[in-house]
């Protein structure tokens, strides 16, 4: 465990549906460290991915050697390539088999879930890893509590309609959804 003063949470803070830890994650700290450095950030936006069913999810087409983390166990880091050049964070959240995780979409001072993983230095060493008990990842609880906002999802437009309507973006409402279209 990272010495730290945050708390750091464990297996029971993840093994739930990702419904309910992509909102409890606002707000956490990402703890990094990196050598003797350690980068603390908090996270201000995530979105849920929640198995076959959901067509946004990449378990979506069933179980495959690059979905296999996501039957993992919750905590379990899922960190995949976008575009073939981002590196995107996500934790796997749920029970055992239960193909489901969320992705961090952004921290505070790092929109975007690219900036943040190149600033956290996060990229396929930590794939498959666990934030549990992780001496060089985890997420602390602080205390702070900010008032939580439903957003769509975005960059799935391969996903079925109900999918990509489904308000499973989960933003500290002090935030500005900078993916908001114009009507």
């Amino acid at each position: 465990m990272m010495k730290s003063k945050f708390t750091t949470l464990g297996a029971d803070f993840f093994g739930k549906d990702c419904l309910e830890l992509a909102p409890d994650l606002v707000g956490k700290l990402i703890v990094r460290k990196i050598g003797d450095e350690e980068l603390v950030l908090r996270i201000t936006e995530t979105e849920a991915y929640r198995g076959e069913e959901d067509t946004a999810c990449h378990a979506s087409k069933g179980r495959t050697p690059r979905t296999e983390l996501l039957y993992r166990e919750a905590g379990t880091i899922y960190v995949y390539l976008c575009y073939g050049m981002h590196w995107l964070f996500n934790i796997i959240s749920g029970e055992l088999e239960q193909p489901q995780g969320v992705l961090i979409r952004a921290c505070e001072n790092y929109e975007g879930p690219a900036r943040l993983t190149k600033y956290l230095k996060i990229d396929k060493a930590l794939n498959g890893s666990s934030v549990i008990g992780n001496p060089e990842i985890c997420i602390a609880d602080d205390g702070f509590r900010p008032e939580i906002e439903r957003r769509r999802r975005v960059g799935i437009d391969y996903a079925e309609e109900k999918d990509r309507n489904a308000l499973w973006r989960f933003a500290d409402k002090r935030t500005k959804d900078v993916y908001k279209t114009k009507k």
